[in-house]
């Protein structure tokens, strides 16, 4: 990366930073694009020039913040010292990690809310930002090393993550309908159903 790009790189990341802690210490409605160019050090235009106005930087945040998580679990999953294996146990080890995140950072739950499969997902296939891929081919890596096959792959991935952000933004901020070190069991029971549901049943032949 040029020096150009890092520059680029690192003013879109001010921006993000600033615009995050505005819209959860004051609110989206309350928060105005010249609050967030102000507190991040750059001119008006800077901000256009990556954004068409607040709701825009919003929801890529969501995205970039929901990325992040992903990213930070899936390290953690690599850096384990016992291997993690297969497609079922992996997924759950990153939903775990993720969960135990969001219990000990409650703003950036709220600040995600129900949009965190949404946001992930809007981030891989709509809007074009190559930086924001990683995630969806991590996951397509790892149902490509899986022994199953699985069907209709998207819609399990959306299905999932549908089902671990709002069954676990209820069970976190509400104890809806248990806390979620109870309710964890359940969760992860549900998500072992989904898979088995997508998979066609069969092995894949070992490669000679």
């Amino acid at each position: 990366m040029g020096k150009i790009d890092e520059n680029k790189k690192k003013k879109k990341e001010t921006l993000f930073n600033s615009a995050y802690e505005l819209f959860i210490t004051k609110g989206i409605n309350s928060t105005a694009i010249s609050d967030i160019v102000e507190k991040a050090g750059v001119a008006k235009g800077t901000f256009y020039l990556y954004f068409k106005d607040k709701y825009d930087i919003r929801n890529k945040l969501i995205a970039h913040k929901t990325l992040e998580l992903f990213r930070t679990a899936k390290l953690a999953l690599d850096q384990e010292s016992e291997p993690v294996e297969g497609l079922e146990e992996q997924l759950i080890y990153i939903m775990n990690h993720i969960i135990d995140t969001l219990v000990l950072n409650v703003p950036l739950l709220n600040f995600i809310s129900k949009n965190l499969v949404m946001g992930a997902l809007r981030s891989v296939l709509l809007t074009g930002e190559r930086a924001d891929h990683d995630f969806y081919e991590v996951f397509l890596d790892m149902v490509m090393k899986d022994k199953y096959e699985y069907e209709d792959v998207d819609v399990m991935l959306f299905t999932i993550v549908e089902l671990a952000g709002s069954a676990g933004y209820n069970s976190i901020l509400y104890e809806e309908p248990l806390p979620i070190e109870q309710y964890k069991p359940f969760l992860y029971r549900s998500v072992r159903l989904i898979l088995d549901s997508h998979r066609t049943k069969t092995s894949k032949t070992p490669k000679r």
